[in-house]
C-alpha cells in the first residue's frame, strides 16, 4: 500500500534529456540537461533546462551540459549537482513543509563495459546533494508509474547497489 506521506521522484538523465517525474500524481519535467552560468559579478545560475538556452547568446554567460562528455556521464559534478537540485526544486512547488524524496535514479544508456562505480557513486552522491532522503539506482528498461511506486523492477535490468 502507498505511504500517502512517502515522496518519490523518478529521475531518467542522459547527456541529452533530464527528466523527473512524480509517479503518484503523473506530473513531469522533461528538458535538455543544461544550466547557464554568469560569472559576473559573481559566479550564478541563471537559468536552467530550456531557460539556460536562452541565455546562450549573451556573451557574459557560459552554457554548460554537465552530462555530455564521450567517456562518462558525468562530466561536472557539481554542476550536475546543482542543476539536478534545481530540477527537484521545481518539481516541489514552492510547498513549505515539502519532504525529502526517495529518488529512482535511471541512468540512459548502454555505456561499453556497464557504468563504473565512480559513476555509480557521483550519481548517488548527486541526487543527496539535490535532497533526496534515499536513493535506489536502477539500469534497465523505463519504468511506470506502478513500478516504481511498488519498487517492483522488470526483469531485463537491475538495482544496482
Amino acid at each position: 500500500m502507498l505511504n500517502m506521506f512517502k515522496s518519490i521522484r523518478y529521475v531518467q538523465l542522459s547527456p541529452q534529456r533530464l527528466t523527473i517525474r512524480n509517479p503518484q500524481t503523473g506530473v513531469s519535467i522533461s528538458e535538455v540537461p543544461e544550466m547557464a552560468i554568469a560569472y559576473e559579478p559573481k559566479e550564478m545560475i541563471v537559468g536552467v533546462g530550456a531557460e539556460a538556452r536562452a541565455h546562450a547568446a549573451d556573451a557574459a554567460v557560459k552554457v554548460i551540459n554537465p552530462f555530455a562528455h564521450p567517456r562518462t556521464l558525468v562530466s561536472d559534478f557539481t554542476a550536475a549537482e546543482q542543476l539536478l537540485k534545481a530540477f527537484v526544486r521545481r518539481m516541489q512547488g514552492r510547498s513549505f513543509l515539502a519532504l525529502a524524496p526517495t529518488i529512482v535514479m535511471h541512468p540512459l544508456g548502454e555505456p561499453e563495459g556497464g557504468y563504473t562505480q565512480i559513476e555509480l557513486r557521483a550519481l548517488r552522491e548527486m541526487a543527496m546533494g539535490a535532497g533526496a532522503a534515499k536513493v535506489v539506482m536502477w539500469v534497465g528498461p523505463v519504468l511506470t508509474d506502478e513500478e516504481v511506486l511498488s519498487g517492483k523492477f522488470p526483469d531485463g535490468g537491475a538495482v544496482l547497489a
